[in-house]
């Protein structure tokens, strides 16, 4: 019997910075560190994952897909 996630909540409580950090590297890449091509299902999970941990874990700044506001005129 192995201890899989059995949900994303389990997944994120499981994921370590270092995986964090493979996995959106691999979604980056669109392969995985051997080489190996991710399919769309594996990039498109390993995204949502990536996405859901940096929203429980990371400053906004710091998230996937950031962008820092405009300034606006004073006008």
């Amino acid at each position: 019997m192995t201890d899989s996630p059995q949900n994303l909540q389990d997944l994120l409580d499981s994921m370590t910075p270092e995986i964090h950090a493979l996995l959106k590297e691999a979604v980056a890449l669109g392969r995985w560190e051997n080489g190996e091509k991710l399919t769309e299902e594996q990039r498109s999970l390993c995204l949502q994952a990536v996405i859901a941990y940096d929203e429980k874990y990371l400053d906004p700044e710091q998230r996937t897909g950031y962008v820092k506001p405009k300034k606006q005129d004073c006008n």
